[in-house]
């Protein structure tokens, strides 16, 4: 038998060496987890790995990036029409914002008014005042918060403390490499993190072993979980303590629309973007998947992570997954232009209406709040409404009628001007004790960042769920070793300063 020439053997060790070092990720979701994945895949590759060795795929099924951050246009002006506001100690969305030259938009430093409606009253009721004085929105500030003192008593300290108390916990996320491991699954990371009991409870068991009065739980902690979440106190504990801390002070956004977010994380980590196309099987093939979407088109990739819901998608996987069940909480967002009616809530003149609207956990009630965005001038503003089911227009006729003595009239007495409805699979409906499926869906490469979402749905989540599954694929696939844990422990820190400047 002959031998093979030197020649040969040289050639087949260069063919050999080029597809070993050549590989193709491909990302379906271009949210926030999506969109941090491919950020830190590239943050935590090696200096050495050049773009041509290991490219990026990111599959949209819409026409626009972001997931479930979205901005909707209404007369001339952007408002926030997924997840809408921040942390002050999300470190990765401060970090993600300064690095990305994208400006903050600080939050309002005014007293905003509060009043929690039963459906035929205000049962609670904050102020603010009618001129734009400093002076009086510290009067103001102050006034409601003896107001708030009154009603609910110290129960309001146990409730900050309650929610420092998970803070805490969750800031680990953030601690250097040599502190904190890479996590195979979800209770893995939550147990380090000292949270997964959170998840074990309801909101309302862990609240009233926390020492909180029954009337702040069924008032304004539900009013948080409804406008939030838009479920009660039923919810799992860990997303029930985000949603609270979601209602804390210093709570901020990016100017022009959270979801530049996605966006410039996108175009500065070198990807292939398709717009519009949506994956609808991925099929194990060996050593690699093959990916089938709408279009007609296949794509061979070594490693394929789902970084969107699997809920309400149509994949066909081969072979197939086993993840739990899960249902999405759908949350109507409805914005309209025009004039709330005061005669719906009982009150005067549209200047007696306050700025948010909040309602308790009543079944019959057609809204779970109503937020004013912009005043245009005293006759003409912008509001957006949650709501669990969408808002006929009988009723928004009924909300923003002209006339008050008339019910049920047709849209020409209505003082709307424009409206616009989005149907939201915003987030999980969270169920205690929780139930998660696994960040590596088959064994092999196959991953699910939004495993992480039955524990809490938010932007800094996503993210921090994406920077663990982008450690994991570097730990686990050959020749994608991550840098020195010297130069990763950096990042960990960058939050803290960011928080300062803020």
């Amino acid at each position: 038998m002959a031998k093979p020439s030197f020649l040969l053997l040289i050639l087949l060790f260069f063919i050999n060496k080029s597809d070993s070092s050549t590989h193709q990720i491909c990302i379906i979701g271009s949210g926030i987890a999506g969109s941090s994945l491919a950020h830190f895949l590239r943050k935590y590759s090696p200096q050495s790995t050049t773009t041509s060795h290991q490219s990026i795929l990111i599959f949209e099924r819409n026409d626009v990036i972001g997931g479930r951050m979205r901005t909707v246009s209404i007369g001339g002006d952007a408002f926030e029409a997924g997840a809408s506001i921040i942390h002050p100690k999300n470190h990765y969305a401060l970090e993600f914002t300064k690095s990305l030259n994208l400006s903050v938009r600080a939050p309002s430093s005014g007293a905003n008014s509060l009043a929690i409606w039963d459906g035929t009253r205000f049962l609670f009721q904050t102020f603010s005042p009618k001129s734009d004085s400093p002076i009086l929105d510290k009067m103001y500030d102050l006034f409601n918060s003896l107001l708030l003192l009154r009603r609910y008593g110290f129960s309001l300290i146990r409730m900050e403390r309650f929610v420092e108390r998970m803070l805490k916990c969750f800031l680990k996320f953030y601690e250097g490499f040599e502190e904190r491991p890479v996590f195979g699954t979800v209770e893995e990371m939550l147990k380090w993190a000292g949270l997964y009991e959170y998840t074990a409870r309801t909101l309302e068991e862990e609240l009233v072993d926390a020492g909180l009065s029954p009337l702040l739980i069924s008032e304004l902690v539900t009013v948080i979980t409804r406008v939030n979440y838009g479920q009660s106190v039923s919810i799992s504990g860990l997303a029930g303590a985000v949603s609270l801390a979601g209602s804390g002070g210093g709570l901020w956004s990016v100017e022009g629309g959270n979801c530049q977010i996605p966006a410039r994380l996108i175009q500065s980590s070198d990807v292939t973007l398709n717009l519009q196309e949506e994956i609808t099987s991925i099929s194990r093939l060996g050593n690699s998947y093959q990916l089938n979407s709408t279009k007609g088109n296949s794509y061979s990739c070594d490693i394929a992570v789902i970084a969107t819901p699997l809920d309400e998608v149509n994949i066909t996987f081969s072979p197939p997954i086993s993840i739990p069940e899960r249902k999405l909480q759908h949350t109507h967002a409805t914005f309209v232009r025009g004039l709330l009616d005061p005669g719906y809530f009982g009150l005067n003149s549209v200047a007696d209406i306050p700025e948010l609207i909040a309602t308790v956990e009543i079944p019959d009630l057609p809204f779970t709040c109503i937020s004013i965005l912009k005043k245009y001038s005293d006759d003409d503003m912008t509001y957006k409404i949650f709501s669990r089911a969408p808002l006929q227009d009988a009723l928004l006729d009924r909300l923003f009628r002209l006339n008050d003595y008339v019910l049920y009239i047709a849209s020409i007495y209505s003082s709307r001007k424009e409206t616009i409805r989005i149907n939201w699979g915003a987030y999980p409906h969270f169920k205690a004790p929780e139930v998660f499926a696994p960040f590596l869906l088959d064994g092999f490469h196959l991953y699910y960042v939004n495993a992480f979402e039955n524990a809490a749905s938010a932007i800094e989540t996503g993210a921090v769920a994406a920077e663990n599954v982008a450690r994991l694929i570097l730990s686990r696939y050959p020749g994608l070793n991550s840098r020195d844990s010297s130069i990763l422990t950096s990042f960990a820190h960058v939050g803290d300063l960011l928080h300062l400047d803020l």
